[in-house]
């Protein structure tokens, strides 16, 4: 017989980590001022912001060529 967490493996399934969250974040950021957008613009998002936009780059890239022009 095996013990509990053989058994169970949400028991040993892993946690979060803040350290994790926070390199995800820098580096969705990163990607957003690859594609075009100001890095001053970039930096005052908020997390839920910069998904946004991230789901469409498309229109990022566009509007930060539009910007420029």
């Amino acid at each position: 017989m095996g013990t509990t967490l053989e058994r169970n493996k949400n028991r040993t399934r892993p946690k979060k980590a803040a350290g994790r969250k926070n390199r995800r974040r820098r580096d969705q950021k990163k990607r957003l001022i690859a594609l075009g957008m100001d890095e001053k613009v970039v930096a005052q998002m908020n997390s839920r912001d910069v998904l946004t936009a991230l789901k469409h780059p498309k229109k990022v890239e566009a509007a930060a060529a539009a910007k420029d022009s």
